[in-house]
């Protein structure tokens, strides 16, 4: 017997869905919002039964939905329908986000360049407090608090500095002066060339420059006046004071530094990486030990042989030595034809002991004294080394010249360790 078979509870929601997207509830009732009929399911409806009611949450949800479809339909029929979100591989995409990105460069370009006397300064802080940190971490071995041995050996780099500005400023004072006096004897000199008595007839170079020479306003012509020599001091002090107060913090605070920057590399690679990081503040600390100690060699054999051909500023002479043989490559080279052009000054017969006694000095530096006090600090090839200062002094002058080598030892260092052996397990 066929009959009509039973209404089951899915076809009955799919009823109630039909009526409901025609406008229509199951009762033949409309869902007009505006109705108010009490069948109305309107949530704005006055029918008390409209209402959600404790229990019936999931119903009040439901219609809140629709509502909420209802509504972006109704958007999309009045605006349009959505688009579908723009492709990264689009030339507009590339083309405005790459813009952004070379903006963004440009900009944190600018912004190193305005900042780049500060980043200096504090570069040769760290510089500084990783060249000393070696021998603060002797004095804690020792027994001495941090503080007391961060102090001691500020204390004892400073009393170092104004020693040797002490020692200079008398002679640069007494040279200065004397070449202001013999100026002219030595412009009248000149003319007894040919060449230069007729270009000096043709322009009056030479009594142009006895007349500037000569004039009470030397000093301010050269150095701009009291003013400009008022902001050099006062800029060249507040850079010693900036680098030193960094040094202090560095020094003070180096465990701390160390860790914090350990502690960014991920668990699995920190005792790694904690390893290297050792290992390079241990190589650039020995460079700028072993660095020190090539020039106070240097100047202290400058000071006792020039004691003993009685030359006169020994004192100053070798701490012209010592500071310039600090400077990689070149800087023994230029203190050494400095202080052969002021031996000048007393003798030419000096002068040519002490050009000769310099020539001979500098194979012993190169030859013994520098590799047996680099040997364990960095282990850099010569090609690199010369390869490297002449860079860093290219790009940041002295102070780039100072922190190539160190910083080429670091490289090589990360090289051999990490990049080397990876390229071997591929």
């Amino acid at each position: 017997m066929t009959g009509t078979p039973p209404t089951t509870g899915a076809s009955a929601t799919d009823e109630t869905t039909i009526h409901a997207a025609a406008g229509l509830t199951t009762d033949g009732g409309s869902t007009d919002p505006g109705s108010t009929d009490p069948g109305s399911t309107d949530p704005g409806s006055t029918d008390p039964g409209a209402t959600d009611r404790p229990g019936e949450g999931g119903n009040g949800a439901g219609r809140r939905a629709t509502n909420d479809r209802d509504e972006a339909a109704s958007a999309a029929a009045r605006f349009g329908r959505v688009g579908e979100p723009m492709r990264r591989g689009s030339p507009f995409y590339i083309g405005f986000f790459g813009g952004l990105g070379v903006l963004l460069a440009i900009a944190v370009a600018q912004a190193l360049a305005s900042a780049r006397s500060v980043l200096i300064l504090i570069v040769v802080s760290m510089f500084l407090a990783v060249g000393l940190s070696p021998v603060v971490e002797r004095l804690i071995a020792r027994g001495m608090r941090r503080g007391l041995a961060v102090m001691t050996v500020t204390g004892g780099v400073m009393v170092i500095f104004v020693g040797m500005v002490a020692a200079l400023v008398p002679l640069i004072a007494q040279q200065i002066s004397e070449f202001i006096d013999n100026a002219p004897s030595l412009l009248a000199q000149l003319t007894e060339s040919e060449t230069i008595r007729k270009l000096d007839e043709d322009y009056q170079i030479i009594s142009k420059l006895q007349t500037s020479i000569a004039s009470p306003d030397l000093a301010r012509n050269l150095f701009g006046g009291v003013l400009g020599v008022g902001r050099f001091v006062l800029g060249a002090l507040f850079s010693a004071l900036t680098v030193l107060i960094l040094t202090l913090y560095f020094l003070s605070s180096m465990p701390a530094i160390k860790r914090t920057m350990y502690a960014l590399a991920p668990n699995s690679r920190r005792e790694r990486v904690q390893l290297l990081g050792d290992e390079i503040l241990f190589r650039v600390g020995g460079y700028v030990s072993g660095q020190l100690l090539v020039a106070w060699i240097a100047g202290m054999v400058t000071f006792v042989f020039l004691t003993v051909i009685r030359l006169d500023y020994a004192v100053a002479l070798a701490v012209i030595i010592a500071f310039f043989s600090i400077i990689p490559l070149v800087g023994a080279t230029i203190g050494s034809i400095l202080v052969t052009a002021l031996a000048f000054t007393d003798s030419a017969t000096k002068a040519i002991v002490v050009f000769a006694f310099f020539v001979a000095y500098q194979q012993v530096e190169n030859y013994v004294i520098y590799p047996r006090v680099m040997r364990r600090a960095v282990d850099v090839p010569p090609a690199v080394t010369i390869v490297a200062a002449l860079l860093g002094g290219a790009l940041l002058g002295i102070v780039g010249a100072l922190l190539a080598i160190p910083t080429a030892a670091a490289v090589l260092l990360l090289l051999r360790e990490v990049v080397l052996p990876r390229q071997e397990s591929l």
